[in-house]
């Protein structure tokens, strides 16, 4: 059995893997009605009050663990910080050295990469090259990822949003029409309730793009009185057009390479739908799309394999 920790700026999780089947137990962390999201203080304090919770609802006295593994941070690249990934690390210390097992670390972003291939059934992948989109709150990025006998996989970004980012754009305008934070369910509600259709111009530089416009484009439409489902569709459909156009673009320079789409913004209903119709794609699943600790146990799982069969050979 593998245990993972990831303890992002919204989600405490925890999740098992037995080598074949994961289960995870996670919670949302809590923001008050109207913000717009939380200071990593409150969000560090949610984090200590949840863990021991999810780790009792999911671990068994009896259970043999082979080894740990956590999120340290959000990205496997010099200056990648936040506070809130510590009490995850914390958590995984102790609980490696009270059952006496390894602890690995890695990144929240290859967590999300892991728990997609996994909801797709193509963990396979892990052994050659593909592209990878991170889309959520705090990332709106595509990766160029391939092997890595240290890392598992090595994800450098290609292409990503010079400013805004979709699931900042999501919650910011969310906020606006009303809905709790986050916002993206709701949202994405409310964009299957219009019919009205949009004429979307991308902003884009070479494979990045920009999506500072669509706060500003969807307070006017707020401002002019559109209706709430159709400013929650325009928003959804700018954000779909980008990354379709993005992924035309990352195609066109890099070749017909797998495309896997992860984080929570890739699991909006719409996006989903037109991004499958025009690319083949694999995406993961609602539960494993957003914040999640179930790539972090696949990740102990992985390194404790790749270790094994290292020190046989050697």
């Amino acid at each position: 059995m593998y245990i993972g920790f990831d303890t992002s700026n919204y989600t405490t999780s925890v999740a098992l893997f037995d080598g074949k089947n994961a289960v995870q137990n996670k919670k949302l962390l809590s923001v008050k009605s109207g913000e717009k999201g939380l200071r990593q203080s409150d969000a560090v304090f949610q984090h200590t009050v949840n863990m021991p919770d999810l780790l009792s609802g999911i671990v068994d006295e009896k259970m043999q663990f082979n080894a740990v593994a956590v999120s340290s941070r959000p990205r496997n690249i010099d200056g990648s910080y936040m506070p809130c990934f510590l009490v995850g690390v914390n958590s995984a210390v102790s609980f490696s050295k009270a059952c006496a097992c390894t602890l690995y670390k890695t990144s929240h972003q290859v967590g999300h990469i892991l728990s997609a291939l996994y909801s797709a059934d193509r963990l396979d992948l892990i052994n050659d090259t593909f592209i990878a989109f991170h889309v959520s709150g705090g990332t709106t990025e595509a990766l160029l990822v391939t092997p890595d006998d240290n890392e598992i996989i090595k994800a450098r970004v290609i292409a990503q949003s010079t400013d805004l980012k979709a699931g900042q754009a999501i919650d910011r305008v969310g906020v606006m029409l009303g809905l709790d934070f986050p916002c993206g369910p709701e949202l994405d509600l409310l964009a299957q309730n219009s019919e009205k259709q949009f004429k979307i111009k991308s902003s884009m530089k070479g494979l990045d793009c920009s999506l500072s416009g669509v706060e500003n484009k969807a307070r006017k439409m707020i401002d002019d009185g559109a209706s709430n489902e159709d400013v929650a569709k325009f928003v959804i459909s700018y954000i779909d057009e980008t990354i379709a156009l993005m992924t035309e673009r990352i195609i066109s320079h890099y070749g017909n390479l797998p495309l896997i789409y992860a984080g929570g913004v890739m699991s909006n209903s719409i996006i989903q739908k037109h991004i499958s119709e025009k690319f083949n794609a694999y995406f993961a699943k609602s539960e494993f799309s957003c914040d999640n600790a179930v790539g972090i146990a696949i990740y102990a799982y992985l390194k404790d394999k790749n270790d094994s069969n290292n020190r046989i050979t050697s």
